[in-house]
């Protein structure tokens, strides 16, 4: 592990050393964690167990009642065990993790007599690529609240460094699919240029989808158009503000946003997205000189950052385009 990667370890570890996180079905996905290869080592035995939640110095696992397990760790009173946690690298390799610990709890699980908790406390700091894994799904999840309405602009660099496939894509308003592209993306929400009628279009639910590579995925997230606003001089294209549904949103999203924040300082957003809309401005001269239209702007309240006539101008093309295309072939 090299030293930025060990100082990000460092970072995280004293960050959330006591921010415990529960091991739901969408943590043990997004973690490619392998459940049939955690296992509980006391004295020369292992047995499988269930991780129920960890933070980088406690841990809780379930196991059942009737196992070696439980009958072993019941008659010693404090014993040191070792917590083995798999997982599977994008290659598909199996890679392990093995944490010292000692058993401080037995406690029932949730009034099941088959089944009981076992409380741990580690005797050491976990290994580092232990602590990154786990560590950016805390990180993701405080940086969603907290930054939850820093806009990240979309253009060629954005999108490169996003790992987002391409900025057209589809969106469901009410279980119709709809052609649309990006126009910028949030923790908390989206921008997005459809053809539609604004009138029609907003409070309407939606589902947005984006697809990322590196590794290769899809992500569906669920939100409300909140507002809309129109292009001027085009009726058929709209404009509309997307709020997601906050407990909804994919867990991979969040840990793509927070990637690309994460190489920003937070002061240094705003210089970031004014340079941003410099690279798309030289992109769209040709197009802003020839069609010198501009989106209405959005109430202040719900659009904090509106973009230049050039940005604008070359969304408007693009829409104009990817959007009347994809009608005829429909």
């Amino acid at each position: 592990m090299n030293y930025l990667t060990a100082q990000a370890a460092t970072r995280l570890y004293e960050e959330y050393k006591d921010t415990e996180i529960a091991f739901t079905k969408e943590i043990v996905k997004t973690l490619r964690m392998d459940p049939r290869q955690v296992y509980i080592k006391f004295e020369g035995s292992q047995w499988p167990c269930i991780i129920n939640s960890t933070s980088f110095t406690n841990a809780k696992i379930i196991i059942g009642v009737s196992g070696g397990a439980y009958k072993a760790l019941s008659a010693k009173p404090n014993a040191q065990v070792n917590l083995r946690y798999s997982f599977y690298q994008e290659s598909g390799q199996i890679i392990s993790f093995f944490v010292a610990a000692r058993v401080i709890e037995i406690v029932p699980y949730m009034d099941n007599d088959d089944l009981a908790i076992i409380k741990l406390q580690y005797l050491q700091r976990p290994a580092e690529d232990l602590i990154t894994m786990i560590g950016r799904l805390l990180d993701a999840n405080a940086n969603a609240l907290r930054r939850k309405e820093d806009r990240i602009l979309i253009t060629q660099t954005s999108l490169r460094k996003l790992n987002i496939i391409k900025k057209e894509t589809i969106v469901v308003v009410q279980q119709v699919p709809r052609h649309c592209i990006l126009q910028d993306i949030s923790f908390g929400g989206a921008k997005i240029i459809l053809m539609g009628l604004a009138q029609f279009l907003k409070d309407k639910e939606v589902l947005l989808n984006i697809e990322f590579e590196e590794p290769l995925e899809k992500v569906v997230i669920k939100g409300t158009i909140k507002a809309t606003g129109l292009i001027e001089g085009r009726k058929d294209l709209v404009v509309a503000n997307i709020h997601f549904v906050e407990p909804e949103i994919p867990l991979q999203y969040k840990i793509r946003i927070n990637n690309y924040l994460s190489m920003l300082r937070k002061d240094e957003l705003t210089i970031h997205s004014a340079n941003d809309n410099l690279e798309v401005m030289k992109e769209a001269q040709p197009e802003a000189n020839a069609n010198s239209s501009t989106v209405q702007e959005l109430p202040s309240q719900v659009v904090e950052n509106t973009v230049s006539s050039a940005v604008v101008s070359e969304n408007e093309s693009q829409a104009e385009k990817v959007l009347v295309e994809s009608t005829a072939s429909n």
